[in-house]
């Protein structure tokens, strides 16, 4: 298992005054695995390749486990890298695109064979190693590419959207299977994707990536329950932005005074809640009288637009929760205090 720091490390490409990359840095604990997440453009693929060695940065450092290798070519850096399109040989058998690495290595046919065969099996293809590539679903496909980079147990793992062109039960299945051998097998990986789920779901750690530069990197709860900013906080789907005044106990606004959980800060500041905090019903605490403005079906969930006083407010619910709900009606929802988050843009210390 291997420890990774990104110091400070930028990019700019030939004939641009914009980095695509800016001052990145990030410590990756020796086994875990880590989510670059954003928008088209903004940099996360360019990260990954400049740790794989695939290009070069103008500014910063990369370690493994306390060593530069920066100036080591990407054959001894000990990376593997699993592209978006497989890139596999499409004149060898499935086996062969397995056991490729191996060969290279100079290991015998034996021993190749038999990790081929096992590899086979953690990727839950094990009656497939004699197929051509043209013969696999894309699935499948992806699954050869994974078990490819894997059979060679590099130091670091790099995964550049691996998903992204996969249906969704088969995303699903490949989320499940790439954790599943990541755990097992202890390697420092690196996700790259644009999917806040995926990332979620995937990583223990998420590094947020905006313009070229990282806005946050936690785990995933604190994006929904704790984003740095706005900004933030609408990548992952926060809508509810009231402006206001905290003591520190209570947020005034055009809601109302507020009950706050313990450790905010003063001042004026930006009241945040998800949209599938607020609860239907009356509370000991921070109820409302809203009136129900609009309400969208969404299959597994409702969306409910609730006017308080002059404020609208976007609420989820299931469906159940929302049954006896119609536009126009009155009804009493809450906002439990351990729900509500005050980004810090104008705050001060208490």
């Amino acid at each position: 298992m291997t420890r990774v720091s990104v110091s400070n490390l930028s990019k700019t490409y030939p004939g641009s005054t914009k980095p695509s990359l800016d001052q990145l840095s990030l410590e990756i604990g020796s086994g875990e695995l880590v989510a670059l997440l954003g928008p088209s453009g903004c940099g996360k693929t360019t990260a990954l390749k400049l740790i794989a060695g695939l290009l070069q940065p103008s500014a910063g450092d990369i370690q493994f486990d306390g060593r530069s290798i920066i100036s080591e070519k990407p054959e001894n850096r000990g990376v593997v890298m699993v592209f978006q399109n497989h890139l596999l040989f499409p004149y060898m058998t499935v086996a062969d695109n397995i056991g490729f690495g191996l060969k290279m290595r100079g290991i015998d046919k034996a021993t190749v064979a038999h990790r081929v065969s096992a590899m086979l099996s953690k990727v839950k293809l094990p009656d497939l190693g004699k197929r051509k590539p043209s013969e696999l679903s894309g699935g499948q496909q992806q699954r050869v590419a994974l078990a490819r980079a894997l059979i060679v147990e590099p130091k670091v793992l790099l995964l550049d959207e691996p998903l992204s062109n996969l249906d969704e039960h088969l995303r699903i299945e490949m989320r499940d299977l790439i954790r599943s051998l990541q755990r097992s097998m202890g390697i420092t990986t690196i996700i790259v994707t644009h999917d806040q789920e995926e990332a979620a779901v995937l990583a223990d750690r998420v590094g947020l990536l905006l313009d070229g530069r990282l806005r946050q990197f936690a785990a995933p709860d604190v994006f929904y329950r704790k984003p740095q900013d706005r900004e933030v906080a609408q990548f992952f789907g926060g809508q509810n932005f009231i402006p206001g005044e905290s003591d520190g106990r209570r947020f005034t606004s055009s809601l109302g005074k507020l009950d706050l959980p313990p450790g905010m800060l003063a001042g004026a500041g930006v009241l945040t809640f998800r949209p599938e905090a607020v609860k239907i019903g009356k509370a000991r605490v921070n109820s409302l009288t809203a009136v129900v403005a609009d309400k969208i079906y969404l299959g597994t969930q409702t969306r409910l637009k609730l006017r308080v006083a002059e404020t609208l407010i976007d609420v989820l619910v299931s469906p159940d929760n929302a049954e006896n709900v119609r536009a126009g009606d009155q009804i009493s929802v809450n906002l439990p205090p351990k729900s509500l988050w005050i980004l810090r843009e104008g705050l001060s210390s208490r």
